[in-house]
């Protein structure tokens, strides 16, 4: 009797040694297909768990244990949209818990041109489309009542990294755009744009001259010095940056890469054309960095009107006061670029 007792011991034993060992490899064995040390995935708003097991298909082994899992954990009625780390070795349980942990993405921006543009960056990094960010960033209401244009909005964004959920909507990204734009513009930087007689807008929209004008930073403050002191003196710009964004914008290809403005150029119909339209351009023609904005806001003082690209220190401009001195420098420069060959 005595043994008969300890071998059902041992049976049972046994059995649940093997129940646990199951329910391990439920749970915890490796269900990842993937070698890389971590894959990640992204679940559209609006997901039913049937599309999950689509998007998860390529990356995990069995399709059973994970079904079970999430029944078991209720995710498949609790499907979260987001972007999610898969991670190299995990079982049903850290999978499914994955999927529960939504990732922040870090977005960045800098130097586009357009709105357009920007938008198919943005749609590249976060879950709305092109169209979608479009259609907030032109809405006729918002436009109003922060002050916008359809051609000044691209204003509104300043180059940097944001972390946003990338199933953020287009709608949240574009009032978190706006509080960033307003948090920018702090209580300093107000004051030197008012000072200047110019609205924050405006101020971007000279430094995105500024900003194509020179990649110096240095030499930033001493090009926004020159730009202001022809607004104050009643000047047109006459900024080339501003012709090459004309060219682009009638020939709508803002792939193409000018590198001459040629005479012709100057009197392309344009409200962009600072040579044929005085004072500043109806938006701006990049987006500027922060250098560019805060050297408008910091300009150097000095009684420099013209300047044309150096010769001698490549990336720098050579500053005149007089028009005579500036034909001398102006002719240096068309010198050199003809020996160059450069047409366009």
């Amino acid at each position: 009797m005595f043994a008969n007792k300890k071998k059902l011991l041992y049976i049972l034993g046994g059995l649940a040694l093997l129940v646990g060992i199951a329910g391990y490899l439920r749970f915890f064995a490796s269900n990842t297909t993937f070698n890389e040390n971590e894959k990640w995935v992204t679940i559209p708003t609006g997901s039913t768990f049937e599309d999950v097991k689509k998007i998860m298909a390529p990356y995990i082994n069995g399709m059973g244990g994970f079904e079970n899992m999430a029944a078991l954990r209720r995710y498949d009625k609790n499907v979260k949209p987001g972007r999610f780390l898969l991670e190299k070795g995990m079982g049903n349980f850290g999978l499914v818990a994955a999927l529960r942990h939504n990732r922040p993405v870090k977005l960045t921006f800098n130097n586009q041109e357009r709105l357009e543009d920007l938008c198919v960056r943005f749609s590249q990094q976060i879950e709305p489309d092109t169209t979608q960010l479009m259609n907030v960033f032109r809405d006729s209401v918002f436009l109003k009542e922060n002050g916008f244009s359809k051609e000044n909005v691209i204003a509104m964004f300043i180059p940097n990294s944001y972390e946003f959920y990338w199933n953020v909507s287009a709608e949240k990204f574009r009032d978190k755009m706006l509080q960033e734009y307003k948090r920018f513009w702090n209580a300093d930087r107000l004051a030197k744009a008012e000072k200047l007689g110019m609205s924050p807008v405006e101020v971007i929209t000279l430094a995105s001259i500024v900003h194509k004008e020179t990649v110096k930073k240095d030499e930033r403050p001493r090009v926004a010095g020159a730009y202001l002191n022809r607004l104050a003196q009643g000047i047109s710009l006459q900024a080339d940056p501003t012709v090459i964004y004309a060219l682009k914008l009638q020939s709508n290809d803002f792939k193409q890469v000018i590198k001459r403005v040629l005479y012709a150029d100057l009197s392309i119909n344009s409200p962009y054309n600072t040579y044929v339209y005085a004072g500043l351009p109806p938006g701006p023609i990049a987006m500027p960095d922060i250098s560019a904005i805060d050297a408008v806001l910091n300009p150097e003082k000095h009684n420099f009107i013209f300047f044309c690209a150096s010769v001698d220190r490549f990336g720098y401009h050579e500053f005149a006061s007089s028009y005579a001195e500036h034909q001398v420098n102006a002719k240096r420069y068309a010198d050199w670029i003809n020996s160059t060959g450069t047409t366009r």
